[in-house]
């Protein structure tokens, strides 16, 4: 899919099929947030993708407004190393260069926080995280029948500024 095309399609989707994601893909999808820039190339970044059923279920318990993850084929946790200065702008691109990717290969996402949220501890002990990592967002994935049309999006000419503001 043209990258134009991925950026104005991509909608968040919180229902999918019961069909799993190959591997290869998943190493695909990952290896485009592995990409993402960083601050002073640090790429801080390390990211868990979980497919077990029981741990998925266990996010969806914990993540306050991600009940929908237990029904997703995978489910990639995104962390940055904590003392790194840029850890949220960095993650958070990790975090749009996969949800962009699995679009590409039309599979379906939602960005869920995870920075600074009460559930990171649980959810970092289930997934055995190291301490000197923080969560920046959970990403469920899966195959969707949904098409969501866009919810209320402001127009270009409320947003863009020209010279000044």
């Amino acid at each position: 899919m043209d990258a134009i095309e991925v950026l104005k399609q991509r909608r968040s989707v919180r229902t999918f099929e019961d069909k799993p994601i190959p591997k290869n893909i998943l190493e695909d999808i990952i290896d485009c947030g592995r990409l993402a820039p960083s601050g002073n190339n640090a790429q801080p970044w390390h990211f868990v993708v979980v497919t077990d059923k029981d741990t998925l279920k266990f996010i969806s318990e914990k993540a306050t407004y991600g009940k929908f993850i237990k029904d997703a084929a995978a489910c990639v946790v995104v962390y940055c190393e904590k003392e790194n200065i840029h850890h949220l702008e960095d993650g958070s691109a990790a975090t749009e260069n996969i949800i962009l990717a699995a679009k590409a290969y039309g599979i379906s996402s939602c960005w869920v926080a995870g920075y600074d949220r009460s559930y990171e501890n649980d959810i970092n002990k289930r997934l055995n995280v190291p301490s000197n990592l923080r969560m920046i967002s959970i990403i469920p994935l899966g195959y969707s029948q949904d098409n969501p049309s866009p919810r209320n999006k402001k127009s270009l000419q409320d947003v863009i500024h020209w010279e000044k503001f």
